[in-house]
């Protein structure tokens, strides 16, 4: 994998050949940063990279001057991972090992996007409870976005908070907003 912009534009990251990931497709990762960079200044929000993995995603946001960033991932060997590359390339990235759906129940943090990864055969209702315990437990931010990759074969868009999707080869980002018409 690489970093594709940012302080360590192009600097290469060789994750251990054992650990269970399925990193995002530097196409897929630098499509997405595109639509970001038009909607938030890096240097000014709290990203949550939910699935970390190899920790691709915290690596972006780091490298393009991110500096609040949480990767949660539930494998040791992935958390100790980025825990590693994050010191070596002085990345503000804190990672920890949490199974995501018991980290989004207990969390008192809030950020501007959140990021999840999750395995692609997992199920559409798993995948639909990532948004809703996100919205449920208000951790994003009221102008924030949830950002789920998912396979081209699942349809996220039957949730309230769905806002659009983007689709990249195999690959698709749903896209997830607090809606703004909601009145109490």
């Amino acid at each position: 994998m690489r970093i594709i912009s940012g302080k360590l534009k192009g600097k290469r990251i060789v994750a251990p050949k054992n650990l269970p990931v399925r990193p995002t497709t530097d196409m897929a990762k630098e499509s997405l940063f595109n639509i970001l960079n038009n909607l938030y200044y890096f240097d000014a929000i709290t990203v949550i990279d939910l699935f970390s993995g190899t920790g691709n995603i915290a690596y972006e946001f780091a490298s393009r001057g991110t500096q609040t960033i949480y990767a949660i991932d539930g494998n040791f060997g992935c958390t100790k991972f980025i825990h590693k590359t994050a010191n070596e390339l002085d990345l503000q990235i804190q990672s920890y090992k949490s199974d995501v759906f018991k980290f989004l129940e207990k969390t008192n943090l809030k950020a501007d996007i959140i990021f999840a990864d999750p395995p692609y055969d997992m199920e559409l209702d798993k995948f639909l409870s990532i948004a809703s315990i996100v919205f449920q437990k208000e951790i994003l931010d009221d102008d924030g976005l949830l950002v789920i990759e998912h396979s081209k074969y699942m349809d996220l868009s039957s949730h309230e908070h769905f806002s659009y999707s983007k689709k990249y080869g195999g690959s698709i980002f749903s896209f997830f907003e607090n809606n703004s018409e909601e009145n109490d």
